[in-house]
């Protein structure tokens, strides 16, 4: 050890701070793998076993958000997404998680406690516009909150509008689908589902934006295009392997919708079997709603293997834990 210190005393400074943050990077790389792969009882073990300060504290912060938000555990996701935020306040991924997070606590909130925290929810969308214009995550985020928020609290189509223009500057995709969300709430149907189908040609991921389309027939009743452009999310999917959680998604629509349970199964099947699994659609959700679609299948015991797997990836996550197989409730 001796020879080491001297060794490293001869080192220079900067090379040192630059080691010492790799090494700190590395368990930050391996929590966001789990964190990506679903596995949230890991990844928040790795974050636990970071020290309480020095390199990496942020982003620490904010992936232990990230993971908390995916076990819907709103309170604890803010808290933590707002210490990330404190710590690097130029970041603007960091405060458009801290207004995810704070969307969600809106969401659950009385009148009062939503009102203040959607006025919250919409500042740190606008500063991670303002930061990054060319974060496609945060336009479509803030764009989406214009749309769907009360001029009371700083929403307005208007403004909405604009985002989409800035939008369609980065991702066309998205902005296509703002277009589509706008006019759908102004009651235009046809210009929505112009603009959600123009989505589905403009984008790198097609099959998310069939998805979209879907979700627009589904709030439509008109089931057998919902169906059809379903088929095409699955053919997409298919050949991209980027888009494995489009069909997440999917099957979200058809059990919305309490259609073909058995195209649902397939379409969690084939994502959770897939390499491009991510934190939108966390693996031990997905184990969670294919438990509850085997359910309704008459698979029991497909079911309960399936709430088992949920529950060794992510122990505290309670709609996991409230499905636990029989055996284990007695």
């Amino acid at each position: 050890m001796r020879l080491l210190r001297l060794a490293a005393s001869k080192l220079p400074a900067a090379w040192l701070a630059a080691a010492m943050a790799a090494c700190a990077q590395t368990p930050l790389v391996e929590a966001n793998a789990a964190l990506q792969a679903g596995e949230a009882d890991r990844a928040l073990a790795l974050l636990y076993a970071l020290p309480s300060s020095g390199a990496g504290q942020a982003e620490a912060h904010n992936l232990q958000c990230r993971v908390r938000l995916t076990l819907e555990q709103w309170d604890a996701a803010a808290n933590q997404c707002l210490q990330a935020v404190q710590l690097d306040r130029e970041s603007s991924d960091y405060h458009l998680w801290l207004g995810r997070a704070l969307g969600q606590k809106a969401s659950r909130a009385t009148f009062l406690s939503a009102y203040a925290l959607a006025r919250r929810v919409r500042a740190e969308f606008e500063e991670a516009v303002r930061l990054n214009p060319r974060n496609a995550e945060a336009l479509a985020d803030l764009g989406e909150f214009y749309q769907e928020a009360p001029g009371v609290v700083g929403g307005g189509t208007g403004k909405a509008e604009g985002i989409a223009v800035q939008l369609g500057k980065v991702d066309a995709a998205r902005a296509h689908e703002l277009r589509g969300r706008i006019a759908e709430q102004q009651k235009d149907y046809a210009t929505a589902e112009r603009e959600f189908k123009q989505a589905s040609t403009a984008g790198a991921h097609p099959a998310f934006q069939w998805v979209t389309l879907a979700s627009f027939y589904r709030r439509r009743h008109r089931w057998t295009e919902m169906e059809t452009a379903l088929h095409s999310c699955l053919t997409a999917a298919e050949r991209d392997k980027h888009a494995g959680v489009a069909l997440y998604d999917a099957a979200s629509v058809l059990t919305s919708a309490n259609r073909d349970p058995a195209l649902a199964a397939k379409m969690l099947e084939v994502y959770l079997a897939s390499p491009g699994k991510t934190e939108d659609a966390p693996a031990f959700v997905a184990h969670s709603r294919l438990a509850h679609i085997e359910d309704q299948l008459g698979d029991p015991a497909a079911a309960n293997r399936e709430r088992a797997a949920a529950l060794a990836l992510a122990h505290d996550y309670n709609p996991a834990e409230d499905a636990r197989p029989q055996e284990a409730r007695n």
